[in-house]
């Protein structure tokens, strides 16, 4: 699945080709005020376009706005300038369709592994019934059935990671969005963890956005590749992957996936870092 564009013209002016985009994203700049009175751009001029469905990762140097992007993505943090829009309405806030996953799990060391997952079901108001079958089924859905009334510091870190994964899809969000999920992770665990959200990605339909530091992650993952230049962060290029699904690791050492992350290390070079 290729499911970007990054043709900034017909973004802006064709209605057509927002029609087709689940979401769009047009012109969007984020400039954030120091208290010394500052200016520091941390995004300029964003332009792309992501179909429902696909899974789009995100890799460039530390500092370049990948957490920036998706936090506005989300409607956590607004946008200085340009828009972003789901379904054709625009993001002006926080939306019950968007769940979050974040480098570290953020599990609550007091509740067992059910209770954790169950947490949005009483922030959105959840029946509770519901909320424990739908927590019960997606804990199957991440191979963590049997370890409900677990406790999180009984779990591994990628089992943790799996956990905070199902929370973040309790309330059936169209979009899920991974801030550097696996960063803290052993290489071993990293990869296993690469597998299992491929596989629950493919089985979720969800559409997916990745920030990740690890190249090789964000092709083995990845429909579409979004490198970031360094701040002020633009667009620098989106490489579709155009790789069999589903991906094993052993594809990794394949000439095509090779030539990929030669390319986007050549981009990074040439844009002055290699993160």
């Amino acid at each position: 699945m290729a499911g970007m564009s990054i043709d900034a013209a017909p973004l802006r002016q064709s209605q057509a080709n927002k029609s087709t985009s689940f979401i769009a994203i047009s012109g969007l700049s984020k400039t954030f005020a120091t208290l010394q009175g500052d200016r520091i751009e941390a995004l300029i001029d964003i332009n792309v376009a992501i179909s429902a469905g696909s899974f789009a990762t995100i890799v460039g140097p530390s500092g370049c706005g990948k957490s920036t992007l998706l936090r506005i993505l989300a409607g956590l943090i607004p946008a200085s300038a340009g828009s972003v829009e789901i379904a054709g309405q625009k993001v002006a806030g926080p939306r019950k369709d968007i769940g979050m996953v974040f480098q570290s799990s953020i599990l609550l060391p007091w509740r067992t592994v059910l209770d954790n997952v169950m947490l949005p079901a009483e922030i959105l108001g959840i029946p509770r019934d519901r909320a424990r079958s739908r927590a019960q089924e997606l804990l199957r859905m991440v191979h963590l059935e049997g370890f409900d009334n677990k406790y999180p510091q009984e779990l591994s870190g990628g089992m943790q990671q799996r956990a905070s994964i199902a929370r973040a899809l309790l309330h059936d969000p169209a979009i899920l969005l991974m801030d550097e999920p696996f960063g803290a992770l052993d290489a071993m665990t990293r990869e296993q963890m690469n597998l299992e959200l491929q596989r629950i990605w493919q089985e979720s339909g969800k559409t997916v956005i990745l920030v990740t530091h690890s190249i090789p992650e964000a092709v083995f993952l990845g429909d579409d590749v979004l490198v970031m230049t360094p701040r002020p962060g633009r667009l620098a290029q989106v490489l579709p992957v155009a790789l069999p699904r589903p991906r094993g690791l052993d594809g990794m050492a394949t000439p095509e996936f090779g030539a990929l992350t030669r390319e986007i290390r050549l981009l990074l070079q040439q844009k002055g870092t290699l993160d």
